[in-house]
């Protein structure tokens, strides 16, 4: 039963998107809507169509992150990455940047690099432009720079005949809405940066009593990231922001009483049946490993073998240049030998010597040296035994030319030493003498417990993070209250939780609990969960899409942005309230009032008289 609780942790590796073929009914009779869900934690995109020849599925799903390679060392410029061909998040995490800050595009030339990403591998082959009406999503109650900026983007960059804004958690509420549901409701949406409480009267998005908590997945992962590594200040760097990801998704839950719970987690006996131990990897090899006798003798002869043909090669390349630098010298010395006084002048202020007697000794020294070079070449060839690395530098007295190299033998034999101090012969132990004073994949286990229940927590209860702000049960009662009771009983029969953070289990029933605390006695109320929290909104996009397709309602043409401007929006039932910019007017200033000040000011030509 402990062997079945010890999880090992994926660490899955992000495979590249691959560049789709998109078929003949995507541009036949007219080019179908391109649906993309722009989330700030992941980016889904796809096409909509009745005809069922083009998937009904999302075509791809990536996270929405850009990381700039630095270039390489080679001449190769910086090379920017995109989602899933990034491989993995963690080695380039302090180099990746998102375009969203909360929940809220901002950053629009990284999101340039994300639509980019989408058109070219779902096969948009139109010629300088994008011909394909988009759908989009955005924040709740988006800012209207944002969306001009966005529309700038599309309409100006891409040339893209219209386009279509919708809120993602109002897509999902509408997807999943069954026949004998109330088109009134109170939907939870719960992202990756934020929670929103959003109540929908008669169909229709109530903007005046949003409520939004700026917490969600995000922080929790980052929470639980802080506990385990104070927990475990020995795995610090093994403790991963992708790590904390997969054990929110896989390990974590809601508790429906979170006190009550932690009172569970006091028992021994509960805390053995229900904690979960998540094996980080490790290596089996110590560093007091057992070896016999001959396979240390085996790794000294490797080691020799190799010092050996280093020593070698190093020698033969200080021969070969200590041999040009000789051969230098020479040529300038024949000049003086021919008379060639202005070629030899200028050859000695090259070598930066002031006389011959200068240049005739710097000769004899060098070919000393590579007399000396040869003779040890062939010892070491003769002589198998000859000591690997000479611990005397090879360099003459006072040789300028040969120092550089020379410095440079002495700083790779010192490399070595410590490799021989560790290999010096002594007298062997027996293997049982080694043993291991604890057991190193137990040492490298992280133990769960209470850390599954405190992470997803902070949506209900902020200050364990030390947020001052309000959870969702506190939240949902405030936007509640601000209706009659009339309108409470209408919109407590439809609560829909939506959004990638509400898949934890028990969030359903935790949020039953909270409803049956703040209703009034033999109230009834009914709590429904997405079908699919995660895709729905793209889903209900593509629904929506396909009903909206030949109708002018929700789209935003190019004339429209540019009689209106990029902030403006076509509403529709899944979208924000469009709150157009009303800028007050100045009053122009009239001749009359300008006539008094006209004659004082000709009445005195001095200020100072006038003053």
């Amino acid at each position: 039963a402990a062997a079945s609780r010890v999880f090992a942790f994926r660490d899955a590796r992000w495979a590249p998107d691959p560049v789709l073929e998109p078929g003949a009914a995507v541009r036949t009779p007219q080019p179908v809507p391109l649906v993309i869900d722009n989330g700030s934690f992941q980016t889904r995109a796809g096409w909509a169509s009745p005809d069922p020849a083009v998937p009904a599925e999302t075509l791809l799903r990536f996270r929405s992150l850009a990381a700039r390679s630095r270039g390489a060392r080679g001449g190769a410029g910086a090379e920017t990455q995109v989602g899933n061909d990034l491989g993995s998040p963690e080695p380039l995490r302090w180099l990746l940047r998102s375009p969203f800050d909360r929940n809220v595009p901002v950053q629009l030339e990284l999101q340039e690099l994300l639509f980019d990403h989408v058109f070219q591998r779902l096969g948009v082959a139109s010629q300088g432009c994008v011909d394909h009406p988009i759908v989009l999503t955005e924040a709740v109650c988006n800012p209207l720079y944002s969306r001009q900026m966005m529309s700038e983007l599309l309409f100006e960059c891409y040339q893209v005949p219209k386009v279509s804004y919708g809120v993602d958690s109002l897509y999902s509420f509408y997807h999943n809405r069954r026949q004998n549901w109330p088109c009134s409701g109170l939907v939870i949406s719960s992202g990756y940066q934020c929670t929103h409480i959003l109540p929908v009267l008669e169909g229709r998005l109530d903007a005046k009593n949003c409520k939004r908590i700026n917490l969600g997945g995000c922080q929790a992962a980052v929470y639980l990231q802080r506990l385990l590594q104070l927990k475990y200040p020995g795995h610090f760097a093994a403790i991963t922001l992708s790590r904390m990801e997969e054990i929110l998704h896989e390990h974590s839950y809601i508790a429906e009483d979170y006190i009550e719970e932690l009172q569970k987690w006091r028992s021994p006996e509960y805390y053995e049946n229900n904690m979960h131990k998540m094996q980080l990897p490790f290596s089996n090899k110590l560093l007091g490993s057992t070896l016999t006798s001959e396979e240390k003798q085996e790794r000294r002869q490797q080691q020799l073998r190799r010092l050996q043909e280093l020593n070698a090669r190093r020698r033969e390349e200080k021969l070969q240049l200590d041999q040009e630098r000789l051969d230098r010298l020479l040529y300038v010395q024949e000049l003086l030998e021919d008379g060639q006084m202005d070629q030899f002048h200028k050859g000695l202020v090259e070598l930066n010597m002031d006389s011959a007697e200068e240049l005739q000794s710097y000769i004899n020294k060098l070919s000393l040296s590579i007399e000396q070079t040869k003779q040890k070449i062939l010892q070491a060839e003769v002589n198998i035994e000859v000591d690997v690395v000479d611990s005397k530098p090879e360099t003459p007295d006072l040789d300028p030319l040969g120092s550089e190299q020379s410095l440079e033998d002495v700083e790779s034999i010192n490399e070595f030493e410590p490799l021989f101090a560790e290999e010096q012969p002594e007298v062997e132990k027996p293997v049982a003498a080694v043993q291991p004073v604890f057991n190193l994949a137990e040492y490298h286990q992280l133990f769960l417990g209470t850390e599954r229940i405190r992470a997803p927590e902070i949506v209900f209860q902020p200050s364990l993070i030390g947020e001052d702000q309000a959870g969702i049960a506190e939240t949902m009662q405030y936007v509640l209250e601000r209706y009659p009771k009339e309108q409470q009983a209408m919109l407590v029969q439809n609560v829909f939780l939506t959004g990638g953070n509400t898949m934890y289990p028990g969030l359903k029933a935790r949020v039953q609990k909270e409803l049956l605390e703040m209703r009034p006695f033999q109230s009834s109320f009914q709590v429904h969960l997405a079908s699919s929290p995660v895709l729905d909104a793209w889903y209900g996009a593509r629904d929506w899409a396909v009903e909206y397709m030949t109708r002018e309602e929700g789209w935003i043409t190019r004339k429209d942005y540019e009689e209106k401007g990029g902030e403006y929006l076509k509403e529709h039932c899944a979208s924000n309230v469009y709150v157009p910019i009303r800028l007050p007017k100045q009053a122009p200033r009239t001749t009359e009032a300008l006539a008094p000040s006209r004659a004082l000011t000709s009445s005195t030509g001095n200020p100072c008289e006038q003053a």
